[in-house]
């Protein structure tokens, strides 16, 4: 893995490395992007636990776990994947169509990412499943904001569903 400059990781050949652990995948091609993303959430997470994929393809084998991310551990969820619409190879919205498809990811949130205020890319996106939509602002200040607000909503406020049953388990 190799660093953005604020510290997620980025895509390298070598896939097996430190791949348990990730918490939060981030699915963008603009590094720029990435690196104000993970700036934004390393308040409220470790970067070492953001991963940064730049295509689609290569997305959906790591959140799946084949490929060159065969030996990622799928008993190891992601906590949130945050989601470009336009990717290389694969797009936005066909990986979360496979997301929701698949009862091993159907529970991991979504939050898409994009540029686009396009009405029928929001309609479709929430009709797959998108938890939310956050169109990337210009105003550094603000788009710095808003991803901090969502880190700390999908990170630490919300009760995810593997949460709740895992306490549920353990109160048995």
């Amino acid at each position: 893995m190799r660093p953005t400059e604020v510290g997620a990781q980025r895509s390298s050949n070598d896939a097996a490395a430190a791949e348990a652990g990730i918490d939060v995948l981030i699915v963008e091609d603009n590094l720029y992007d990435v690196d104000l993303t993970t700036h934004a959430l390393k308040h409220h997470l470790v970067p070492d636990r953001i991963k940064a994929i730049p295509d689609g393809a290569e997305a959906l084998d790591f959140i799946f776990c084949r490929g060159d991310y065969a030996q990622r551990d799928p008993r190891q969820p992601l906590k949130l994947i945050l989601l470009d619409l336009h990717l290389p190879k694969v797009g936005g919205l066909e990986i979360l169509r496979q997301i929701r498809a698949d009862p091993r990811t159907h529970h991991i949130p979504v939050v898409i990412l994009t540029q686009s205020k396009e009405d029928s890319n929001l309609v479709e996106g929430y009709k797959l499943g998108a938890n939310s939509f956050l169109v990337k602002r210009h105003d550094f200040e603000e788009f710095m904001k808003a991803v901090e607000t969502l880190g700390i909503y999908w990170l630490v406020m919300n009760r995810a569903l593997v949460k709740l049953e895992e306490e549920n388990a353990a109160a048995a």
